[in-house]
């Protein structure tokens, strides 16, 4: 069949945003009935597309989604030993404001209390999963970070930030490689994985999409402290110099970011699109900060037509996003090289609607007055 092609990108996270809602009830959404990061990172980015568009049957979609788990009491199951867990906790701020129904609070206060009751390092970061004993992934910086700092300005617990801050600097401490500006995947305080480098503890790759969750976290964080919370200056700095990094790793012909980010020259490395979706997000976030520059701009845009290139459709017409990662342990080498690549992923599709939303700002913004606020 013909399809018409969006012409522009928040026709493109419209088009994204109704090809799964067209394919799933919200309680469908892979996995079916599970309070899970997949679901709320896409519903994240469709709440971001609710916010530029005021279409209600978003912000509905969202609500059937934590209606279908969350009941009157604020009872509902979730993992009670991982970070992952946090992250569909973002939906709940929306609601509680829009509805003042006591459910959407008691299921952020139960989110925020498991935070109380996680294991941490030596120095107080969080152990993204109980399996995973000492070990901070850059994942959990996004996965429990944006919940945290929503929590503490809706509710005051001010505390929070500090806490998230924190969190950030040891990650930048522990996994931040010196000479290409990138951090890696993961840090083992105990050494013991199998992956740990016996000197420094950390993962051998600078994987993709791990990237990805920390430049969104850092961004993130910078549209919810306040202008004068201790350490946002420090945060700019760091999301300025990440920024710097990953357009030195772009690859030039398609606008893409390979899986493992720095070793584009591999044959069996590859084009990875939810990562690439990501840092596209990160640098236009940046650039509207006025912390990036027209390089960074020239990125973005090729970032975004290297994705809207590598769209497919199915025989319905609904937008198909191939060649995400799924899920994914940190390792060495050929753990990210091999894994599967799969279609429609919801952490990639929500991914791509975040992008092309910022994207959308972008283009729209007056080049008379840029945003230089950090």
């Amino acid at each position: 069949m013909t399809v018409h092609r969006p012409n522009t990108p928040i026709e493109w996270a419209r088009k994204a945003c109704d090809s799964l809602m067209d394919t799933y009830a919200a309680g469908s959404l892979p996995p079916a009935h599970r309070w899970h990061y997949h679901q709320g990172v896409f519903l994240c980015g469709m709440e971001l597309l609710w916010e530029a568009v005021q279409e209600e049957r978003y912000i509905q979609y969202i609500q059937e989604y934590v209606d279908d788990l969350v009941d009157e009491q604020g009872n509902f199951y979730f993992a009670r030993d991982e970070l992952d867990a946090v992250q569909a906790g973002l939906l709940l701020f929306k609601l509680y404001e829009r509805t003042g129904a006591a459910k959407y609070r008691i299921a952020a206060d139960k989110l925020r209390n498991l935070l109380l009751t996680l294991n941490r390092t030596s120095e107080g970061g969080y152990w993204h999963k109980d399996k995973y004993p000492y070990q901070m992934w850059l994942d959990g910086l996004y996965m429990a970070g944006v919940f945290s700092l929503k929590y503490a300005n809706a509710f005051g617990e001010t505390g929070l930030r500090a806490e998230v801050l924190r969190q950030e600097k040891l990650m930048r401490k522990h996994m931040k490689d010196g000479r290409t500006g990138l951090l890696y995947h993961a840090w083992d305080e105990s050494r013991r994985m199998p992956w740990a480098d016996p000197q420094t503890g950390c993962s051998p790759e600078f994987w993709g999409r791990s990237l990805g969750w920390y430049g969104l976290a850092l961004a993130k964080f910078l549209d919810l402290l306040p202008d004068d919370e201790p350490g946002r200056n420090e945060l700019a700095n760091a999301l300025q110099g990440f920024v710097d990094a990953l357009i030195r790793y772009q690859d030039r012909e398609s606008g893409l970011w390979y899986q493992v980010v720095d070793k584009g020259d591999r044959p069996d490395n590859w084009l990875e699109t939810s990562g690439s979706c990501l840092f596209v997000y990160t640098i236009v976030k940046a650039v509207q900060r006025g912390i990036a520059d027209e390089e960074a701009v020239s990125a973005a845009k090729k970032g975004y037509e290297g994705l809207t290139r590598v769209v497919e459709w199915d025989e319905e017409g609904r937008l198909v996003l191939p060649d995400i990662c799924i899920g994914t342990s940190a390792g060495d080498y050929d753990n990210y090289a091999t894994r599967p690549k799969v279609k429609n992923d919801l952490h990639g599709v929500g991914a791509f609607v975040m992008a092309c939303v910022e994207m959308e700002s972008l283009l729209n913004r007056s080049e008379n007055k840029p945003n230089v606020h950090v």
